[in-house]
């Protein structure tokens, strides 16, 4: 596999933080260190606004940089994790540090699942009052959930594209995954087919796409990508199938990084 130029600065999405060894992304960090990468961790916010985690992002990339002895870093993120990497590439002088962001199912264009939630304002401010305590216990210093949410309407959504444009000398790159059928995901995944049709158990297609799609990535299997196999949530390969499609996460991972790593990335 052809390595990178730059470190792989991963940022985890909604609702996680990374500890001293991040499990999120289940065994891709590990896969991509064993064929020679560098990578690094967001450390960001659960639920902290995506300015809020900008700024942090922003700082992470700066200590990175510094620590490697690079000028800049490629981004990677999954679901939310990509609105806080345009928020940090947004900050005067920050674009320079950052060779490329790659966005996986990011929210980007907003939802009519998350339209119609707000048109229950009362659930919504209980459902706060009843997750923010959690939030700070994982160490949230300013849990903003209900602002978070509100990042995934489609009101929200238009306000945030307006501001946030791609950032200039950036390569930016946005991927989206379809579902077919993960335990975990089914219930959520019925909800959003209902208001937006086909979807990763949480975005779907329409929503994730960004700058350069390269489209909807699918197993080769009916079992599909969940939002949650896109983060080898469950540790394990796919399918045990070969052929068209992807069997195993860790392989679409190493793909991914081969072909920045072959534009210079």
């Amino acid at each position: 596999m052809t390595i990178p130029k730059y470190p792989l600065l991963f940022i985890h999405g909604m609702g996680f933080r990374d500890g001293k060894k991040p499990w999120y992304w289940g065994r891709i960090p590990k896969t991509l260190e064993n064929e020679g990468c560098k990578v690094f961790f967001g450390k960001q916010q659960c639920v902290a606004s995506c300015e809020t985690n900008g700024r942090e992002i922003a700082k992470r990339i700066l200590q990175i940089t510094k620590e490697c002895g690079v000028g800049k870093v490629n981004v990677i993120t999954h679901s939310k994790g990509g609105l806080d990497a345009r928020c940090a590439a947004a900050i005067p002088g920050m674009a320079q540090y950052i060779a490329s962001i790659t966005t996986l199912s990011a929210p980007h264009n907003g939802s009519a699942t998350m339209d119609a939630l707000f048109r229950k304002p009362l659930f919504l401010k209980a459902l706060s009052a009843a997750v923010t305590p959690f939030f700070r216990l994982l160490g949230d210093t300013n849990p903003e959930f209900l602002k978070c949410l509100y990042s995934f309407t489609t009101e929200g959504a238009k306000k945030f594209n307006e501001k946030y444009k791609a950032p200039p000398g950036v390569y930016c790159q946005s991927y989206a995954f379809d579902y077919g059928y993960d335990y975990f995901m089914f219930p959520y995944h019925l909800i959003v087919k209902h208001f937006e049709g086909n979807n990763d158990g949480l975005v779907s297609p329409a929503n994730a796409v960004w700058e350069n799609f390269r489209g909807v990535m699918r197993s080769n299997s009916k079992r599909g990508i969940a939002h949650t196999d896109i983060i080898d949530w469950w540790r394990r390969p796919l399918t045990k199938k070969t052929g068209k499609g992807i069997s195993d996460i860790t392989d679409f991972y190493k793909n991914m990084v081969r072909e920045l790593a072959e534009m210079g990335f």
